[in-house]
């Protein structure tokens, strides 16, 4: 599995997710403009906006990020969102385009279910009224749960002969059978721990209903999802979404307003308002002072647009802080938990290239328990071929087993060419002065 973060973007027909794709991926960005080798056709690119080093460390005027973007400290990180699409009941039995479904899912990291609170439309995407829209949350997570445990419990008679045979832990095995969903060991453990079970752990005792919750357990650990409770723009929707939070307390949700997001974009694109995305407001011509509408490059809105700008701003910006779209990405990223890294060449300077320019040019957003050689090794192999040690933002030297912490994520690599390197200057540097 890429150690490149992925967010799935699921949602059932017509619950907004096309508009929070558009919403919360740069459509305009430059071909090359992000990090990833390829984009394929259903993927799109999100930032992360997070706290960028430069602001402690006063470099904000000269930080320079090859990807991305950084204003005032605040920094932008790009992260791949994939449209996992064929989302109906029966998934997991290949209804619809369920077998798509279930393969591009495997892919991602992390969950965003875009979820239509207003009630409007039913399972299938089809108009209707009154629809209870916890039943998209319910099915979703049963689909998951099926497609999984029907594809361990059909092999639990070879399960159970490989343990005997080999003698080898639970956990071994099992993530070997969910390798094909990106598993890593640290997840099956992670899984089997939270449902208080340690080894020695005997599978061939297991019944179903072990095997269910276990499979529970894997989908909070290896799926973590977030609730993007789409449409709050809509009046059916308080009801729902008191009814959603109640019903799933231990949910991550965002309200959101796809539709409003992109609204905004084009107005600002067309001139009408000033609107950074995820801020709480807008600005307007008639916003603007006497002595601003001398000088500003706003146009002056018709009473129809003035009108729905004001309903936007009352019904969402209002009410809830944004519009939730960058905000839903943010939590995305910090449920699955992944770590922003920073490698420089000079650890002073904060500088990425020998003439110390590029300061904290590359940013790397990791997961959680990468440790210090292996991070070197996701740079480039050689890093990773030819290490010698690592150091920290003080110069401390890092172990290579250390794992990345917001507390140690700008990074010096030193490897055996660079000391080489180093070596010959120095003894150049001898003959000259003598």
């Amino acid at each position: 599995m890429s150690h490149e973060l992925i967010i799935g973007c699921i949602g059932k027909p017509s619950a907004g997710k096309s508009s929070f794709l558009n919403a919360a991926t740069d459509s305009t960005a430059k071909v090359g403009n992000y990090p990833f080798t390829t984009i394929e056709p259903n993927i799109g690119v999100a930032y992360y906006l997070t706290e960028c080093p430069c602001k402690k460390y006063d470099k904000s005027s000269l930080c320079s990020p090859r990807y991305g973007s950084c204003k005032d400290g605040n920094r932008n990180i790009p992260v791949k969102m994939l449209d996992v699409a064929g989302l109906v009941p029966g998934a997991s039995e290949g209804k619809g385009l369920g077998n798509q479904f279930l393969d591009d899912l495997r892919h991602a990291h992390v969950l965003l279910h875009v979820v239509d609170v207003s009630g409007n439309t039913n399972e299938k995407g089809e108009e209707t009224t009154g629809y209870d829209p916890i039943n998209d949350i319910q099915w979703l997570k049963e689909e998951i749960h099926s497609w999984i445990f029907n594809n361990l419990w059909k092999r639990w008679g070879n399960i159970i002969r490989k343990q005997a045979s080999t003698k080898s832990p639970a956990d071994l095995i099992l993530q070997k059978k969910l390798s094909g969903y990106g598993t890593r060991i640290s997840v099956v453990r992670q899984s089997l721990e939270n449902i208080d079970l340690r080894e020695p752990i005997n599978l061939s005792v297991w019944t179903d209903d072990d095997v269910h919750k276990f499979v529970n357990s894997f989908l909070d650990v290896r799926f973590p999802t977030v609730l993007a409770l789409n449409k709050v723009d809509q009046s059916t929707s308080d009801l729902n979404i008191s009814r959603i939070c109640s019903k799933y307390p231990d949910y991550s949700m965002i309200p959101t307003s796809a539709l409003a997001e992109c609204f905004l974009r084009k107005m600002k694109s067309q001139g009408f308002i000033e609107y950074k995305e995820g801020d709480d407001n807008f600005k307007t011509y008639d916003d603007c002072s006497d002595n601003e509408k001398i000088n500003t490059k706003l146009k002056q809105s018709d009473d129809k647009l003035k009108g729905r700008l004001e309903k936007l701003r009352d019904l969402v910006l209002f009410r809830y802080g944004s519009t939730g779209i960058q905000t839903a990405i943010k939590e995305a990223v910090e449920l699955k938990k992944f770590i922003p890294v920073y490698p420089v060449k000079n650890l002073k300077s904060l500088s990425c290239d020998k003439s110390g320019g590029s300061i904290l040019r590359d940013c790397m957003l990791v997961p959680q328990g990468t440790q210090v050689r292996e991070f070197a090794g996701m740079l480039h192999p050689d890093l990773d071929k030819y290490y010698l040690y690592a150091e920290g933002i003080t110069g401390q030297r890092l172990g290579e087993t250390d794992e990345i912490t917001l507390s140690n994520n700008i990074i010096k690599f030193t490897t055996a060419a660079i000391e080489q390197s180093n070596n010959n200057n120095s003894n150049n540097n001898n003959n000259n002065d003598d």
